[in-house]
């Protein structure tokens, strides 16, 4: 959280021309007074309340101390962490700061834990207990976003501590044995409850206070293919050695362990084909196209065509039971016009056996979901300079496309990281495509948004002091 200039003149206003220095007078008489404390106030001017008296103050957020005798201040210790201050936003009546993030919480020492202690010269200090909480939680991610029934499933993120109460879409809430936190804060797992008919973003509420997730769970209002009735699959020219997958190439066993497939699903190496020679597009599946796929109809009552582009995304659910690496990704692609080995246009390349420029063997346990924001492909990467990509956009490249189907290829070629990073000196880096007998399956395929509620501390807001 960066200190904004508007704060400053917001200040300007609060304290009637109270005057702020950054140097001492020697005669100033306030240097010899004791510290007393009035109150402390949350500086926030996005907020409908720009300055607001608390009870508990975040790493990371401004406050203001009022009072007096604060003339000659020196130092300040959050939970006994040394803490920055600016002496030009002192005055004898107002002391202002920032938190920072490096401030302990819950392993700050007990006789120092939530506690503010201002010193100045003279050895006169003043000590304020106040809660000293971290920083606001945050939902990143969530493993599985359209999963069943008694399945388990990770939401990631940070500050999410001692999860106590879980609310999915339609209210439906989970507390207890069902929520298991991970002691850093970095996710927790829950047990996916019965009688989910909504959609929308889940919310947690813990010991650093509560989050949402993208309003992304449950979307089933965006499937467009889920090979069991919602969306048409198309296919055309097929034949038992190419790389059209049919109706008939799909499977149904039950495979994935704790989140579990769904009805039917799309092998994308069909079991009719033992292995993937080095070649682009060797195997393709489609959406059923012209005539039938309608994006606009089907998502703009959820999804507005004004939405930014990084605000929505094409998600779908794999599973990968075997390790996946050094060969082999799947091409997203957005309309039927490309014949394979791209890496531009309104296509995508999913490749998760490279994570942070290095090889890392992917599998998964069990069905998880993958989220591509349609700013990630590439046509819609990098806008002209006052230029910015909108829903419509995508919109509009489908409906100007001569065939309208929605696919994936799988291509098993030869390539370098620059083209996946977007960075030339990563070039140097190639990948040597090599036979492929692995399995990659994936499932309800669908267009969802990214729109993420905040929460707010203060529900009820109050006047502006």
């Amino acid at each position: 959280m960066k200190m904004k200039i508007n704060l400053w003149l917001l200040l300007g206003a609060l304290l009637s021309g109270a005057f702020f220095t950054a140097c001492d007078d020697d005669d100033d008489p306030n240097l010899e007074a004791p510290i007393s404390i009035s109150g402390v106030y949350l500086q926030d001017p996005e907020s409908s309340v720009p300055s607001r008296n608390v009870e508990f103050i975040r790493l990371g957020q401004v406050v203001r101390i009022t009072g007096s005798g604060f003339t000659g201040l020196r130092q300040v210790f959050v939970n006994g962490h040394k803490t920055y201050f600016n002496p030009v936003y002192v005055s004898d009546q107002n002391v202002l700061f920032q938190l920072s993030g490096d401030t302990p919480t819950t392993e700050a020492a007990e006789e120092v834990r939530n506690t503010i202690r201002l010193v100045k010269s003279g050895g006169i200090e003043k000590t304020l207990d106040i809660e000293i909480r971290e920083a606001a939680p945050r939902i990143s991610s969530i493993s599985h976003t359209m999963p069943q029934a008694d399945e388990v499933i990770t939401v990631y993120g940070s500050g999410l501590k001692e999860i106590e109460r879980v609310v999915f879409p339609g209210n439906i809430e989970v507390t207890g044995g069902d929520i298991v936190s991970d002691e850093d804060g970095e996710f927790f797992t829950v047990v996916v409850p019965s009688g989910l008919t909504e959609s929308g973003a889940l919310f947690a509420f813990g010991a650093n206070g509560g989050a949402y997730s993208p309003a992304y769970f449950n979307f089933k209002e965006g499937v467009i293919l889920d090979f069991d009735g919602l969306g048409q699959q198309g296919f055309w020219s097929w034949s038992e050695t190419g790389s059209m997958i049919n109706d008939e190439d799909l499977e149904s066993a039950v495979i994935g362990e704790g989140t579990q497939s769904q009805g039917n699903y799309v092998a994308h190496r069909p079991a009719r084909v033992a292995e993937f020679n080095v070649a682009n597009r060797r195997s393709e599946v489609w959406t059923a196209g012209n005539d039938v796929d309608d994006w606009r109809g089907q998502l703009t009552p959820y999804i507005p065509a004004t939405t930014p582009v990084n605000q929505v995304a094409f998600q779908f659910d794999v599973y990968v039971p075997q390790p996946w690496s050094g060969t082999g990704f799947l091409k997203l692609l957005l309309m039927n016009n490309y014949n394979g080995g791209e890496w531009a246009g309104y296509t995508y390349n999913y490749v998760p056996w490279i994570d942070n420029k290095e090889v890392v063997p992917f599998e998964t346990e069990g069905w998880v979901t993958v989220t591509v924001p349609f700013s990630d492909f590439y046509g819609f990467s990098e806008p002209e300079e006052g230029e910015e990509f909108t829903f419509e956009n995508v919109l509009a490249a489908r409906e100007g496309a001569t065939y309208k189907n929605f696919g994936i290829y799988f291509e098993n070629s030869d390539f370098n990281l620059g083209q996946l990073t977007g960075n030339d000196a990563d070039a140097e880096t190639e990948f040597a495509g090599s036979a492929f007998t692995q399995n990659v399956y994936t499932d309800n395929w669908r267009v969802v948004p990214l729109e993420q509620p905040e929460y707010s501390d203060f529900p009820d807001e109050e006047e502006a002091e």
